[in-house]
């Protein structure tokens, strides 16, 4: 936010946390999902404390029609949730 409109803010980090093979495969089972992978990560402070944020999958992916992209998501969902909850 400094760089593009000179405006300070706390801190504030988007962290991409695709994996690639299963990215893969939602784009060939739906090319335009590009725009809707659920791979990004937020870590901002809050007060005095640091939050972590994730989507989750299965709920990113309820608004397309595609069971192939329900189960990638149902795939990747398990991982995600294990990771976020070892940073708790």
């Amino acid at each position: 936010m400094k760089e593009k409109l000179n405006i300070d803010m706390g801190k504030y980090i988007v962290l991409g946390a695709c994996n690639p093979p299963n990215a893969y495969k939602a784009i060939l089972a739906e090319e335009n999902i590009g725009l809707m992978l659920p791979c990004n990560v937020i870590v901002y402070e809050k007060g005095n404390k640091t939050v972590l944020s994730v989507i989750r999958p299965t709920a990113a992916m309820q608004m397309i029609d595609s069971m192939e992209l329900k189960e990638i998501a149902a795939a990747v969902e398990g991982p995600l949730k294990k990771a976020f909850d070892a940073v708790k």
